[in-house]
């Protein structure tokens, strides 16, 4: 019997593909557990639109990830922060600092997605990691500057 299976299932398949399993099996166990529907032809058309319309989605996050690092690459901002002894700063500037100046700016990042290493404890520019998507990453510039 050939199924589509709507789970990842070990030693059989992921999710979408269609195998072929005893007819026992596929109607005892993975079709009354919702891991596979019987493979007819309004199913099969059914995970063909799923997959067009996954794709789509994907494509559209990506190309809004793509616009918002151009975006990003034209912003820079500013944090003040209080400066002890020879520019150093009275605690640091971390990526919720970062998150609440892009902020600011109108541009809405979590701090999850700012990449940086280790806090920021001098003043000065900073070219900040920040990453958009899977495959995009987006660099923003920060100057440190005393109050």
């Amino acid at each position: 019997m050939k199924v589509i299976l709507h789970t990842d299932v070990p030693d059989l398949g992921n999710i979408g593909d269609m195998v072929t399993v005893k007819a026992g099996y596929a109607r005892n166990y993975l079709i009354p557990q919702g891991m596979a529907v019987k493979a007819s032809t309004r199913n099969l058309s059914q995970l063909e639109h799923q997959k067009r319309m996954v794709e789509r989605h994907k494509a559209k996050v990506l190309l809004d990830a793509e616009s918002l690092a151009k975006k990003l690459e034209n912003i820079s901002c500013t944090i003040q922060v209080k400066v002890g002894e020879q520019d150093k700063l009275y605690g640091s500037v971390t990526a919720k600092d970062i998150e609440q100046a892009l902020a600011t700016e109108g541009v809405n990042i979590s701090k999850r997605q700012i990449e940086l290493e280790e806090p920021i404890k001098s003043v000065g520019v900073y070219t900040v990691p920040v990453r958009l998507h899977q495959d995009i990453h987006g660099k923003v510039k920060v100057w440190v500057v005393a109050k």
